[in-house]
């Protein structure tokens, strides 16, 4: 069974340009090298919601798990951290549609 990612962050101010820049050179490479294929990304522009809205799929849960706990996901995402406040994530069942949960 497949599974999604589903992320969600804010850009902090000041940062949009060197996060933008990060997220091509760096974030989304990133995750296609460790197993994770981005599917989707939204910038909310009015409104409360979150700022970004994005998400990446794995082949099942298991493969999920190890991508998570490998110390390249968690460098990729301390350098995402320092663009960004608010992060959150999860992981579901992929439906293969634009997930919010």
């Amino acid at each position: 069974m497949t599974v999604k990612i589903l992320m969600s962050w804010d850009i902090k101010p000041g940062r949009e340009q060197e996060y933008f820049e990060f997220i091509v050179r760096e974030w989304v490479p990133g995750l296609q090298r460790l197993g994770i294929d981005p599917t989707d990304a939204w910038l909310t522009q009015y409104g409360s919601a979150p700022q970004i809205l994005t998400g990446g799929t794995a082949r099942n849960l298991k493969v999920m798990r190890q991508i998570m706990n490998t110390e390249e996901w968690h460098a990729l995402k301390e350098q995402l951290l320092g663009y960004v406040d608010n992060y959150e994530e999860r992981v579901v069942k992929a439906k293969g549609t634009f997930q919010m949960l």
